[in-house]
């Protein structure tokens, strides 16, 4: 495993830390107390062909590897979550599963307008009643000929009113007692009537992000819509969170990262007691906390971008990053607030933000409760899951960057 960046690595890095820094930090605040997506976020991301990083160049990518996409959003979520929300959903959740559990009709039809920023794609798993406990969805899909009769709401879905197309997980019919056996994915495009989404307001963070709801009701879509087999939704889900967690455990390495530089800059500006605070030993406490954290999370994202490109399984490595880079986060926010003193607690500083932004990182895509519990069943023996997912596709650079 070489740890050491290469000259494309880099350039991702400079490419997007230079968008984040010069085009959304000047504006970020404004947007996040109105509770506003900035506009431009979206568009941007598609030209600087972040929507489309890691997919093969034939299905409109730009053919990097799964290391490229931990980089991205490291430097993303390092100025605001919201940024890499909107990564991680479209690519982690959506476009990897088309790579990976689609056919070829399938990828041509979504992947591609995708990979383009020419759609934007979204991730409907979670429900009104249904959160971690994923077998307790509601929504159905019924056959009618050819065709599926989908009813059912999502909840909390993030670019529920930005996107064109949801991966959208419904219970199908099926003859085993187990009631993950019944659930079946399907691509499902915001514009096919019945569809209706709406925006969620009043949240804690990621305020200058876009999370809503989208409802299905009786809405019709025709086999070919269909992702993978009836009753395989399940392993596809299950394969969309590995990915979804990667983004998001390498993105709160960003933010761990953020709230390690405010808190050296104020450290060394502010005095007390005749000196710099930074020279105040419970001070250099915390601010080794975060150092501490930055650099594990770092390695970890590295490594399971190093399974990834490999085609190996990660599930309990993608696990353990997004588990301890979520709750790292969430502490190193909190104590640069506490090195900030009074000023932390007020929006002038950013560190507030990372806080209220980091919190949420802790719940979705898998709760710290639900990532301790997979790491207990597999330390003790009691996880026998070894073919419930199949992998992402192996990261080959001749063919992932050659065009059709």
């Amino acid at each position: 495993m070489d740890f050491t960046l290469s000259e494309e690595h880099r350039q991702v890095q400079k490419m997007v830390r230079d968008f984040a820094v010069r085009e959304v930090a000047p504006v970020i605040k404004e947007y996040d107390r109105k509770q506003q997506m900035p506009p431009f976020i979206l568009p941007r991301l598609a030209e600087l062909g972040l929507l489309g990083l890691c997919i093969p160049v034939k299905y409109g990518g730009q053919g990097m590897d799964y290391l490229a996409l931990g980089i991205a959003c490291e430097e993303l979520d390092a100025v605001d979550t919201a940024l890499r929300t909107a990564l991680s959903v479209h690519v982690g959740l959506n476009s990897l599963a088309l790579l990976q559990w689609g056919t070829e009709a399938q990828k041509q039809q979504f992947l591609v307008p995708q990979a383009r920023g020419e759609k934007y794609a979204m991730y409907g798993l979670t429900e009104p009643a249904a959160g971690s406990d994923v077998a307790g969805m509601l929504s159905t899909a019924k056959r009618d000929g050819s065709d599926y009769i989908l009813n059912g709401e999502k909840m909390w879905i993030s670019l529920a009113t930005k996107a064109h197309h949801i991966l959208w997980f419904a219970k199908t019919e099926s003859k085993s007692d187990d009631p993950h056996d019944a659930i079946t994915a399907f691509m499902v495009e915001t514009n096919r009537p019945g569809v209706t989404v709406g925006d969620i307001h009043g949240k804690l963070g990621v305020r200058a992000g876009s999370t809503g709801w989208v409802n299905c009701s009786g809405v019709r879509v025709p086999e070919g819509n269909r992702i993978g087999l009836e009753g395989e939704g399940f392993r596809i889900a299950m394969s969309c969170l590995d990915s979804g967690r990667y983004t998001v455990g390498s993105g709160c390495v960003g933010v761990i990262r953020a709230a390690l530089d405010a808190s050296v800059k104020y450290a060394r500006e502010r005095k007390t007691f005749g000196r710099e605070i930074g020279r105040h030993q419970l001070v250099q406490q915390k601010i080794a906390g975060m150092a501490r954290d930055y650099q594990i999370g770092e390695l970890l994202y590295h490594k399971v971008a190093w399974m990834k490109n490999r085609g190996q399984r990660n599930t309990r490595e993608t696990s353990t990053l997004k588990w301890f880079a979520t709750e790292a986060a969430f502490e190193a926010a909190n104590s640069a607030i506490q090195v900030h003193g009074s000023y932390g607690y007020s929006d002038e500083y950013d560190v507030e933000r990372y806080m209220r932004n980091a919190r949420v990182t802790t719940i979705y895509e898998g709760t710290s409760e639900i990532q301790q519990l997979m790491q207990a069943g597999i330390a003790l023996g009691y996880r026998k899951d070894g073919a419930l997912r199949c992998e992402l596709p192996a990261y080959d650079a001749a063919a992932w960057q050659a065009e059709k």
